[in-house]
């Protein structure tokens, strides 16, 4: 299923044993309303695909394909996504699973994402896994995990955490890796969103924030997460229990990001992550797709993103004349559209979206299924799925307006409908 060209360490002669847990139980509350009715991996994403979908393309193409998914919060659509999509060769034992909360230890939900380990102990006992790698499920990036594992096996770590460079100024907004002076590669302390931090010996000016990616050694894993479940005080968090916890053992190091080669990146790509916790941050992480040289490269055949879109036909433009020109210019349309003497610019058009004469889109995200009429105005906007927009509706033009007729509004000024929504003119 991965590409030819990649290598993975997995497949090496010798290579360790490795069970991937992807954390798709993210509840998603700063991506109200499209997680109104989903979990936040489960949001879609780029026209065809779903949050979930870039971790899991990551580890598949990484080379591991043993994976289960962590799942919590209104979980049903995640869990079909996953189990219609990501079907493995039983034959060979390869398997994507996903796991509900199972209430193995006691009567609760998982309380952190340690916890959320913690209770899913039996997946690892049955494995027996040398290696686990812990993934999120909610960020849009490319890595090659195999890479990451092979350095986390050299150091002799007991776990290593993936780290992007970031402006220093920005600190307050990550969990941040302070590493020793002398061995750039091993953290001193890790710091929950420190106002003044020190920069990175190489690069005053930066710091490294942490990604929310883990790799383990499977027993080192196991201890610390049981030791942490009897700690009254914790919060069971990955982040925030688990890796301090283990860097006060002197086990803790980190893997820079920007050392991680992906086949098929380009310079301009190299290095991107984008993670889409808030409505700003998602609608930012679209518009990257969609300019004539994009911030991010989802045409990257050597490193592919896998999805399933249905059964769609190829999209449909229609109408040239008469002042009706059915086009999209800087955009990404998807399989099943049809615009129909209308006008989409710089924007991302998921699948089965009728868009009707006379109207123009701009700068703005659609999903699927929605049937927009004739003479709209839509600007930057985000539409969630099954939203019908009646002829002469005019969007994202007066917010005053907008907020009025009960639709959300960013502190940046992009207007969101939910899932379903009843939009009047």
């Amino acid at each position: 299923m991965f590409p030819p060209s990649v290598c993975p360490m997995a497949y090496r002669s010798g290579g360790p044993k490795v069970l991937v847990i992807v954390l798709a139980g993210g509840e998603g509350k700063r991506l109200m309303p499209l997680t109104a009715d989903r979990a936040k991996p489960a949001v879609p994403f780029g026209g065809i695909y779903r949050l979930i979908d870039f971790a899991l393309s990551n580890v598949v193409n990484s080379g591991y394909l043993k994976i289960v998914v962590l799942t919590q919060y209104k979980s049903h659509s995640l869990d079909r996504h996953v189990t219609r999509t990501w079907r493995m060769s039983t034959m060979l034992g390869n398997y994507v699973a996903p796991i509900p909360a199972q209430q193995r230890i006691d009567k609760s939900w998982y309380q952190g994402s340690a916890d959320a380990i913690f209770q899913s102990f039996n997946t690892i006992t049955d494995e027996k896994p040398d290696i686990v790698v812990v993934v999120g499920a909610d960020h849009v990036y490319r890595m090659d995990f195999s890479q990451m594992v092979e350095q986390h096996v050299e150091t002799g770590a007991g776990v290593t955490v993936a780290a992007i460079r970031q402006p220093i100024e920005t600190a307050d907004q990550f969990g941040v890796i302070d590493v020793v002076p002398d061995d750039p590669m091993k953290i001193r302390a890790f710091l929950e969103k420190p106002t003044d931090p020190d920069g990175l010996p190489d690069s005053p000016g930066e710091i490294l924030a942490s990604m929310g990616n883990y790799v383990f050694n499977a027993d080192v894993l196991m201890d610390t997460v049981r030791t942490d479940a009897t700690l009254d005080g914790s919060k069971h968090d990955m982040g925030g229990d688990i890796v301090p916890a283990l860097v006060a053992q002197g086990a803790a190091y980190t893997y820079d990001f920007k050392n991680n080669v992906v086949p098929g990146g380009t310079e301009r790509d190299m290095g991107y992550w984008r993670d889409v916790g808030s409505m700003d941050s998602y609608y930012d992480a679209h518009m990257d797709l969609v300019s004539i040289h994009p911030v991010f490269n989802l045409y990257n055949y050597d490193w592919p993103i896998y999805t399933s879109y249905g059964p769609y036909p190829p999209a449909k433009f229609v109408h040239g004349h008469h002042g009706r020109f059915g086009e999209a210019l800087n955009s990404a349309v998807s399989p099943g559209v049809v615009i129909s003497g209308a006008r989409v610019n710089d924007s991302v058009i998921s699948p089965d979206v009728r868009v009707h004469s006379y109207t123009e889109i701009d700068a703005s995200v659609i999903l699927d299924s929605v049937k927009i009429g004739r003479h709209c105005r839509i600007s930057k906007a985000i539409i969630d799925k099954s939203v019908t927009i009646p002829d002469g509706t005019s969007i994202g033009y007066d917010k005053d307006h907008d907020i009025a007729r009960g639709f959300s509004v960013t502190d940046s000024g992009i207007t969101v409908i939910g899932k379903g929504q009843v939009v009047t003119p």
